[in-house]
């Protein structure tokens, strides 16, 4: 992997990021962008960088940019560069260099002495330049929380322990991975990947970041420093799996601890000083102590690291969680263990499948419009979920053009039925009101809408692969069994026994109503079941009265009774418009009007 260099004209003005294949950096003083900030030479955006194998990029100058590119000496918009090569821009030179890898060998490097630092021991040490380290500190925590993503917060945080250890030859950030097991139940070396690494010899690969030292960090929970004598330096053509080379003195690793950041170690390497005799003898062994402050000021950085990606984390986890849940849901879960919250178990839940109408005519004719379809397919899945968010319930999943959404999970709700029942007229009359517009994107599709409530389980349910929140159960299937009846009765909302009777019980008729539309048994379900319609109230324009609800439920009670002659005749007197009645009418017409000697009162529908 290929890392570009920005160094400006002061020590500081410097950073190291790395480039990913398929991926594009753009260089300029943009907010967004590469930011070198540092040089008002360069413009807003000035550079289009463009990697194209493992160690070359290609770059290229923006129009727009001001000032020129130098290349190899040479104005250029447009060119290819290696490793080691770099260009130039106003007072700022980019290189491009090849990161290290982990360097790894089967024993301890030969000559190096190995040192541990418990936290406790280094938190009563007080800093030799504590001005020095305090002013670096008081800046951190607005430097690292100013970061927008990973890999800007760790170019960030190299960037202050470059500037904070003066004798730090290279930083890097490691994740040590968990050791593999063999089938004979051995361990073998848990992998060291580099996440950023960073150095002060830009024309040079660096020194490479040591695995043993990295895994010996994590496995003790403690600060762990190497020390090699500069006899030991070993020939270029033979340290291929040593840490050790003639820029490295010594190495420190420190875990950072935090669940958030599993395996992550900092790893500063570096340089001894001579002491004032000039003696490097005497400064190795007085490094365990000088080198302390480095190593506390390291521990204090992985610390604050640790806490801002676990508050990273947790508002991931909260933001996962806001896809699902109403902000009232939200507040009520905070500060509560994401695990426990979303453990599935029993509760007393509302279920609500809502189905677009009119999607597979209008697929039909749109085959060539696809994006467009998916577009006002979305908006029609918006109104959907909006609504339900809006009553404080879950979304549960999505089922290609439909819907589910429930209430009385995680927080027990006396009130789901309500809640889901409102919900449904909601989204019934937004559809209405989209319908009579022309320019409605959502013109020519209708909704269905099937509600149930009953005892169901809800969490977060599914497999090693996936995993969604969502709720299944009986009353889960009858919801989606009612949602799919809507087509055969002509009828918006239809929904169970259960919810019918909170209805009617519950909710005043100035809110939601309800009428009783047939005994029915769906196939492949044995025990029949009362099917009701939710209805908005009276004042609603195009709704049926209170006496069309009642002279209705008088024609299904004849019906019934199998005086079906009466039915017939009580049916007709419900205004033409109620397309629902026409189920009725048509079933009592087709066995002309006279019930067979075995009927049961149950009408069974088809698949």
């Amino acid at each position: 992997m290929a890392d570009l260099i920005a160094q400006g004209p002061h020590p500081d003005d410097r950073w190291r990021r790395a480039l990913t294949i398929g991926s594009e950096a753009i260089i300029g003083r943009a907010t967004g962008s590469w930011q070198v900030d540092w040089d008002d030479r360069i413009s807003r955006q000035h550079v289009l960088v463009r990697p194209i194998s493992e160690d070359r990029v290609e770059v290229e100058q923006f129009s727009v940019a001001r000032n020129p590119i130098f290349f190899r000496g040479v104005k250029r918009d447009r060119f290819t560069m290696g490793p080691g090569e770099h260009f130039v821009i106003g007072r700022t030179t980019f290189t491009l260099a090849v990161r290290p890898c982990v360097a790894e060998s089967s024993a301890m490097e030969p000559g190096v002495t190995q040192h541990a630092f418990a936290p406790t021991a280094l938190r009563n040490r007080v800093y030799r330049d504590a001005a020095g380290r305090i002013e670096v500190l008081s800046r951190l925590p607005e430097l690292i929380s100013g970061s927008t993503s990973d890999s800007e917060l760790l170019v960030r945080v190299t960037g202050v322990l470059m500037q904070a250890t003066p004798s730090a030859t290279a930083i890097a950030i490691l994740h040590v991975g968990n050791a593999p097991t063999s089938p004979d139940g051995s361990s073998g070396y848990a992998q060291v990947d580099v996440l950023h690494y960073d150095s002060r010899q830009p024309t040079t690969d660096g020194p490479r970041p040591s695995g043993r030292l990295a895994r010996q960090a994590i496995k003790s929970g403690e600060s762990v420093l190497h020390l090699w004598g500069r006899g030991n330096a070993r020939p270029s053509e033979s340290r291929a799996a040593f840490t050790v080379s003639e820029d490295v003195d010594w190495a420190f690793g420190v875990p950072v601890p935090s669940e958030a950041c599993p395996g992550w170690v900092i790893y500063v390497t570096g340089q001894l000083g001579s002491d004032s005799q000039g003696s490097i003898e005497h400064s190795m062994q007085t490094a365990p102590n000088d080198l302390q402050d480095d190593v506390k000021f390291a521990e204090l950085v992985a610390t604050t690291l640790g806490n801002l990606r676990q508050m990273r984390l947790l508002q991931k986890r909260q933001a996962g969680l806001s896809r699902f849940f109403a902000p009232i849901v939200m507040e009520a879960l905070a500060g509560r263990d994401t695990h426990e919250v979303l453990s599935p178990r029993e509760a007393e839940i509302s279920v609500l499948f809502c189905d677009l109408r009119g999607f597979s005519r209008r697929s039909e004719e749109q085959s060539e419009k696809l994006m467009e379809l998916l577009e006002r397919v979305s908006e029609a899945l918006g109104i959907m979920t909006r609504s339900i968010l809006r009553r404080d319930g879950v979304i549960g999943d999505f089922h290609g053009d439909a819907a589910m959404g429930f209430w009385g999970w995680p927080l027990a709700d006396a009130n789901a039925a309500q809640r889901a029942c409102v919900t449904a007229l909601e989204i019934l009359d937004e559809f209405r009101q989209h319908s009579a517009s022309n320019q409605s994107p959502l013109g020519g599709f209708r909704c269905g809408i099937g509600i149930a409530s009953g005892l169901g389980v809800a969490g977060r349910i599914g497999t090693s692969d996936q995993v969604k929140v969502t709720a299944f159960g009986p009353v889960v299937n009858l919801a989606s069994r009612l949602e799919g009846m809507t087509k055969s009765f002509s009828a918006e909302i239809l929904v169970d026994e259960t919810t019918a009777a909170y209805v009617r019980e519950q909710i005043p008729p100035s809110v939601a109503r309800v009428r009783r539309l047939a005994r029915v048994r769906p196939a492949g379900i044995q025990t029949p079941l009362m099917v009701h319609q939710l209805l908005p109230p009276a004042s609603a324009p195009g709704t049926l009265s209170d006496q069309d609800i009642l002279t209705y439920e008088a024609a299904l009670d004849k019906l019934l009774d199998r005086r079906w002659d009466e039915a017939f005749e009580k049916l007709h007197q419900v205004p033409a418009s109620d397309r629902v009645k026409d189920f009725l009418t048509v079933f009592i017409a087709s066995h002309g009007r006279i019930a067979p000697d075995d009927w049961d009162g149950v009408i069974s529908l088809p698949k």
